[in-house]
């Protein structure tokens, strides 16, 4: 038997939590809701990616089950798939987003806006969520999340890629570990896991099927689901539900009405691969690593011990739901570029004061 799971420390002044409140899904958890009125729709109206992103564009790629295997040629590779990234910025290292599940690309918006000044924002709609388009959008197993990463940053910065940083929220923060787990992408110098804890998550599964079941499942309209996402659904701010949301919904013409864009409750049989192990494959990759907590979550035990031993940063976000990206944008984009900054991580590698250190190829 396994040896209870060991706190995160304490913060000086901070009360042990207790352990109804020790779950993301608790109500201590929840941060207040923007205060929000029925009279008007026009503040859920949707807001255009362009205000905040630069560039929107298609990537396309040999269907990833296909990529990494050296015996198929010709017309068997032909089978594609289109991934949708949104870019922000020229200078300075590419910051690689990963979102949740159930959400998009568009999830870092807000953030991308304020880092674009100092880094390359990148931002992908992963395989069966926003505009990506694939031959199988319900194989969201944690091995072809990982390959169609890979692909599309091999496609986009092929042999010499910039400095890389890989942000993962949620389901996000699992697939940017085992990317950069597999030690495949070249100048690859941090790793960002956001919200996401392989206790907690293991623990929080045998109660999904019922969290999406709970929530609201058609909308008549864009408006209306901007608005439910803030009063009932994961969201706090509405900026931010107003350029993403749209991005996470599909117009049903058989119900006349919007649902949402990925079933997550048809992919069940991969959850547990999503999280599995997570916690040890985090600690052994060989880069700088940062994990961004919101609330009251707590590190499980292998991570108790890495923290101890300093071999990641830890900074807990208060005052914020399940999307840190979301909720307080400007405060997750200072800590994305305070962890650039103090790594020393330029747009080409590690550079130290007299001396820049670029890969080596």
């Amino acid at each position: 038997m396994e040896p209870p799971p060991l706190s995160s420390l304490q913060e000086e002044g901070e009360e042990e939590p207790t352990v109804e409140d020790s779950s993301a899904f608790s109500a201590a958890a929840v941060p207040p809701r923007p205060a929000t009125h029925s009279h008007s729709l026009q503040k859920y109206a949707p807001l255009d990616w362009s205000a905040y992103f630069d560039e929107e564009r298609r990537v396309a790629i040999p269907d990833t089950d296909d990529v990494f295997n050296p015996n198929l040629l010709g017309t068997e590779r032909l089978c594609c798939c289109c991934f949708n990234v949104y870019t922000a910025g020229s200078e300075g290292p590419v910051v690689f987003c990963l979102h949740g599940g159930g959400y998009s690309g568009l999830s870092f918006a807000l953030a991308a806006s304020r880092m674009k000044d100092k880094a390359r924002v990148v931002a992908m709609d992963l395989r069966g969520h926003g505009k990506s388009t694939t031959n199988d959008d319900l194989d969201l197993s944690i091995e072809t999340l990982t390959n169609d990463v890979i692909a599309v940053i091999r496609t986009m910065y092929g042999d010499l890629p910039p400095a890389i940083i890989l942000v993962g929220h949620s389901m996000g923060g699992s697939v940017a570990v085992h990317v950069a787990a597999r030690k495949e992408i070249r100048n690859l110098h941090g790793l960002v896991v956001v919200d996401v804890v392989e206790g907690t998550a293991m623990a929080s599964l045998v109660h999904m099927q019922k969290i999406l079941a709970n929530r609201a499942q058609h909308f008549p309209s864009i408006e209306k689901a901007i608005e439910w996402s803030v009063k009932g659904g994961p969201l706090r701010n509405i900026e931010s539900a107003r350029v993403s949301i749209p991005s996470t919904l599909k117009y049903d013409e058989s119900r006349e009405c919007y649902t949402y864009r990925t079933p997550l409750e048809q992919t069940e049989k991969y959850w547990k691969g999503w999280y599995e192990g997570l916690s040890d494959k985090f600690l052994s990759c060989p880069v700088q690593k940062i994990l961004l907590l919101a609330g009251t979550d707590r590190l499980d035990r292998a991570l108790t011990i890495g923290q101890m031993q300093g071999k990641f940063q830890m900074v807990v976000v208060r005052h914020t739901g399940h999307a840190i990206q979301e909720d307080v944008p400007e405060e997750f984009a200072s800590h994305i570029l305070n962890f650039i900054s103090r790594n020393r991580i330029g747009p080409n590698g590690v550079e130290i004061p007299g001396l820049i250190k670029k890969w080596q190829h």
